[in-house]
């Protein structure tokens, strides 16, 4: 099954919800789209120029949010049989998608391809282009096998730490898969990642814009958004999505 394009999704209560579409919109250098969904609850990030959206938002009803990705294919119904012999489960079926459980309980959606091929630039050194789904330990080399087997063709392998399991798109895809193992058991979730030139510049610039400071880690920042998402800002290279050249 060949993925043609990938969305991150921003997941927030949607009380707080045009706080996330204010902060991500500047983010990312996008406007909204009309709103979509029988509450406005869908909208996509659309960015300038000749580029292809690869982030939409969500307002959920229930719990605090977070992180999901949507795979567009050629054949959708041909994506769901392939992600239900791997171990995944059905969440809800609708007219042209769906939405399907990983293994570990991380949702993710199965929608039409439109075309989109067009990645959007960096902006001011950083880029939107990980969902890092943070898997409890007991089901970790589950959905590490799961993710491998379904995503034909993405470049599967081991990560800068051994909690890490990085799952790299053909190029062009504007969304890559970072597997993290946690320390706990708790059910899966997900967060985003930004790769970023100068990470405590990017930091400034989104603490003007409403977010604050969570954590620092060996190669990340760790920020919650206005409406209360934690996301990260990582020290990768924003064109590749890689980890710098050691001694550069």
């Amino acid at each position: 099954m060949s993925i043609r394009w990938t969305y991150a999704f921003v997941d927030r209560p949607t009380g707080l919800f045009g706080r996330a579409c204010a902060f991500w919109t500047a983010v990312t250098d996008t406007r909204l789209s009309e709103f979509r969904g029988g509450q406005d609850e869908f909208v996509t990030l659309l960015p300038g120029d000749s580029a292809d959206a690869c982030v939409k938002a969500q307002g959920v009803d229930s719990g605090a949010g977070g992180a999901h990705l949507d795979f567009a294919v050629d054949d959708v119904p041909d994506l769901v049989r392939s992600a239900l012999r791997l171990g995944a489960a059905i969440a809800a079926e609708h007219d042209g998608w769906a939405v399907l459980r990983s293994p570990a309980g991380q949702l993710f959606c199965a929608v039409p391809w439109h075309g989109e091929s067009v990645r959007p630039p960096v902006v001011r050194g950083s880029r939107l282009d990980q969902v890092c789904v943070d898997v409890p330990p007991t089901l970790y080399d589950t959905e590490v096998a799961f993710w491998s087997a379904l995503l034909d063709g993405w470049q599967s392998a081991p990560g800068s730490r051994p909690e890490f399991h990085v799952l790299k798109p053909p190029p062009g895809l504007p969304i890559r898969i970072l597997l993290q193992r946690l320390d706990e058991e708790r059910p899966a979730s997900a967060h985003l990642d930004l790769a970023c030139a100068d990470i405590d510049a990017t930091r400034a610039r989104h603490e003007e814009l409403g977010a604050v400071f969570v954590a620092r880690g060996a190669r990340w920042t760790v920020m919650r958004d206005p409406a209360g998402g934690v996301y990260c800002l990582t020290g990768r290279d924003p064109e590749t999505g890689g980890l710098p050249r050691a001694g550069s």
